[in-house]
């Protein structure tokens, strides 16, 4: 008996070491220019990671070395592997301010994981204060290789490396993005969710980089604009 309550504890922080070890292998194919399995690995790598804190609620198993080891595998994964991507493809054109600009996303990856760690229920569980690391990972890496596939994006480089200077900033900003982790859903509603990820799946068959590239640019866009919104709204009420 036992033995098998230690094996259950070991299953979530396997799949978190699969996280961390699929962000180094991205690492890897980065520097060695493989820019299409380098985006694979870290798509992989956030599967792993969804997975590690689900099964672990599942199986009741959660533990404070879970949630360092997990934060730590974040940090290869979604802070050091895009920032190597991002850097080996096109922040390197522009010499220190690419690797600054990569520089900053590892290091504000690692403040919001931190204060993730430490501000963990102060907050109403249904938002995540500033932008999560892995959807930070997840644009800058999908941009970046849209960047590396499309010939008419060849002239927009300046673009994605601005582009990760705001994604670094937006880590640490305190802007509220919505979580889908305790997302409830009344029962007249879920039959129009059902139909809307039935047409998005049906997308991402179709057209997969441009569909995913699609929804997390707008994920990003509906935390700025609705911080805009409040802050208009706040002025003239």
């Amino acid at each position: 008996m036992q033995n098998n309550y230690k094996l259950i504890h070991i299953i979530p922080n396997l799949f978190t070491a699969a996280s961390a070890f699929l962000g180094f292998i991205s690492i890897i194919a980065s520097i060695n220019g493989k820019f299409t399995h380098a985006l694979i690995y870290i798509i992989l790598s956030l599967i792993c990671d969804g997975l590690d804190g689900r099964v672990a609620r599942l199986t009741k198993t959660t533990s404070k070395f879970g949630v360092e080891f997990d934060s730590l595998a974040d940090l290869v994964a979604f802070g050091v592997a895009p920032a190597v991507l991002f850097y080996t493809s096109i922040g390197y054109e522009y010499g220190k301010l690419g690797s600054l600009i990569s520089g900053l996303f590892v290091v504000f990856g690692a403040i919001r994981l931190a204060r993730f760690n430490v501000t963990t229920g102060t907050y109403e569980p249904s938002v995540f204060i500033g932008l999560p690391i892995p959807t930070a990972a997840v644009v800058s890496a999908i941009w970046t290789y849209a960047y590396i596939s499309y010939g008419f994006l060849k002239d927009y480089a300046l673009f994605v490396l601005c582009l990760n200077f705001v994604l670094s900033l937006l880590m640490v900003s305190n802007i509220r993005y919505p979580s889908f982790k305790k997302m409830n859903l009344d029962k007249t509603n879920v039959l129009r969710v059902l139909i809307l990820l039935i047409m998005f799946l049906s997308l991402l068959y179709l057209y997969t980089l441009e569909s995913i590239l699609i929804a997390v640019s707008l994920y990003v866009c509906y935390g700025i604009f609705r911080a805009v919104w409040a802050i208009i709204s706040r002025k003239f009420m």
